[in-house]
């Protein structure tokens, strides 16, 4: 099975386009007002109506209530609502929508969330992204691989955190994910991607596969 590649963090339909001609699998399109790759609905919903057929558009959330998430996953046509905050297990089945959550992992610990999201109805798997006390993702931290692994063992995971074209390969070795999830690693700055390394990175991954 070939690895599922995300590019997260578009802002805008050049970098978009430059993705999706690179082979990426799904877009992510960040609607935490507090990142710096927030994009507007408007914008999102016009970027994702030329996407071409079975590139997934992923909607990440941080913290926000139901009614805010479901009005934009209506308005921009989401594939999955990728929630990135402290939202619980119970939140995340009643959101009534394909769910990706998220889980930083910091020590052994983060594992137990694990077993609580797992099997919940709209769960679709996990993306695994390393833990920050400054922020809720995009920070460029490389994930613990050991602890990433064991979680790729037990469910579907889009591995995150620290990604680049020069490492990804080796963690696709270490890891064993269903997919990868890049933001900052492919950028020339927050909320603009350098093209040639979005292009690099895809080519990284579709080699180890």
């Amino acid at each position: 099975m070939s690895i599922k590649i995300k590019i997260c963090g578009i802002t805008n339909a050049e970098d978009a386009q430059v993705a999706v001609e690179a082979g990426a699998d799904a877009l992510g399109f960040v609607f935490y007002p507090k990142s710096p790759r927030c994009i507007e609905h408007a914008v999102a919903k016009r970027i994702i109506a030329q996407l071409p057929p079975f590139v997934l558009s992923v909607g990440v959330f941080v913290n926000q209530d139901q009614e805010t998430i479901r009005n934009i996953y209506n308005e921009c046509g989401l594939a999955f609502a990728q929630l990135h905050g402290d939202e619980t297990p119970t939140f995340c089945e009643t959101l009534s929508r394909p769910v990706l959550r998220a889980l930083r992992l910091q020590d052994r610990g983060s594992l137990l969330a694990l077993a609580e999201y797992k099997g919940r109805i709209g769960m679709r798997g996990f993306v695994v992204d390393a833990f920050s006390s400054d922020a809720y993702g995009g920070t460029g931290q490389t994930v613990d691989w050991t602890l990433a692994r064991e979680v790729a063992k037990n469910a579907p995971i889009l591995l995150a955190g620290g990604l680049t074209p020069k490492n990804v390969q080796e963690a696709i070795q270490q890891v064993q994910p269903y997919g990868v999830d890049v933001s900052s690693g492919v950028e020339e700055r927050p909320g603009k991607k350098d093209h040639e390394k979005v292009r690099a990175f895809v080519q990284a991954v579709r080699l180890e596969c």
